[in-house]
């Protein structure tokens, strides 16, 4: 364990995962992952943060970065109270002396606990503008494309700065820089109305009788520590099990096809998920008239996706050709770090952001 001194953690309060860095000196030494539902109560918020006082004991003499988006969940009344409420767990849990505790408000600047109230809106489900921020200090232009367990973020960037002029979520289902798809907890359903299979086309039931953890289970493309919220019939994760709920969606069970016919299934819902993020990134890319050179940023848990995104985008010879890992191009990994934190620093992309953002404006 790092000396405290100069030691900054960056949180990422998400509503379904606490995602943390320990950054000493601008150098990523540790990124790490916990299950939050945080719908069902600010206790498993309480918990993530005592994990993580257990793997980081100088968490107490760290500064602390913080953004969030776990506002949204509807264990509040609404994002003010969510903003709020969480802000006031993570005060009571973390030092919050002068200089301790810092929520990154985008455009607002960097907001102390006793500023939260007035700066909510700006604070509120900001993750995404701090991993486009850094990595636009990177690259001259580029698109960065974060794939989570949940949604996607497209967001342009060049000169240093973030393109676009969205700042809300709602402002961002708008222009189609925010995708609600993810690689873990979309239902299948969301993907498509009518799948390709078996040569002819079928609707799909519209239950929530499986997820993308499904598909991406069957494809062999899941990082199981990525793996960590119950299936949809909170039944096991097992390929069988895996396969009977996706039959459910087209009104069969496993038994009635092969195991490479419901592989195929798998992957015609992933191909309907690439085309539906794509489609948005097309739209992105045009709005911003990115040039060839500019770089695709990758990051979060369903980075794999990215070429396919991207190819998918791929409509004009001006299209960007370049990519780039945020954990291995834009992430500033210690060369003392334990293997595999650069792949961690990619999953938990805005945590690093927000701790290099902190360390890079207050030292």
């Amino acid at each position: 364990m790092p000396s405290p001194e100069r030691i900054t953690i960056g949180w990422d309060i998400g509503g379904a995962h606490v995602k943390a860095c320990l950054l000493q000196g601008g150098e990523v030494v540790d990124v790490a992952q916990w299950g939050c539902p945080l719908w069902q109560g600010l206790d498993h918020l309480a918990r993530a943060l005592q994990a993580a006082r257990a793997r980081w004991p100088a968490l107490d003499a760290a500064r602390h970065a913080v953004t969030m988006t776990g506002e949204m969940v509807d264990l509040f009344p609404d994002r003010e109270s969510g903003v709020r409420g969480i802000a006031a767990a993570l005060a009571a849990a973390l030092p919050s002396g002068p200089g301790a505790l810092h929520f990154f408000a985008g455009d607002a600047g960097w907001c102390t606990p006793a500023q939260v109230t007035r700066h909510w809106e700006h604070i509120a489900s900001a993750n995404w503008l701090a991993t486009a921020r850094h990595a636009a200090l990177v690259f001259s232009q580029g698109v960065l494309v974060d794939i989570g367990s949940t949604t996607t973020d497209l967001i342009a960037f060049g000169n240093q700065r973030v393109l676009s002029t969205s700042r809300t979520d709602a402002e961002r289902l708008v222009s189609g820089e925010l995708a609600y798809h993810g690689v873990v907890r979309t239902p299948v359903c969301a993907l498509t109305q009518r799948i390709e299979w078996r040569g002819r086309a079928s609707h799909v039931m519209n239950e929530f009788f499986a997820t993308t953890a499904d598909v991406y289970r069957l494809c062999g493309e899941l990082d199981a520590a990525h793996d960590l919220y119950p299936s949809a019939d909170n039944a096991a994760k097992s390929l069988p099990a895996t396969r009977q709920r996706l039959a459910r969606m087209v009104g069969l069970d496993e038994r009635d096809a092969s195991a490479d016919e419901w592989l195929a299934l798998a992957r015609a819902w992933r191909a309907a998920q690439v085309e539906a993020i794509g489609s948005q990134l097309r739209r992105v890319l045009a709005a911003h008239s990115l040039s060839r050179e500019a770089v695709i940023v990758s990051a979060g848990c369903g980075a794999f996706l990215v070429p396919d995104l991207a190819a998918a985008a791929a409509t004009a010879a001006s299209a960007p050709h370049r990519f780039a890992s945020y954990g291995g191009d834009v992430a500033n990994v210690s060369r003392s770090a334990a293997e595999g934190t650069g792949a961690w620093a990619q999953v938990c992309a805005p945590s690093v952001a927000v701790a290099a953002l902190f360390e890079r404006e207050h030292d």
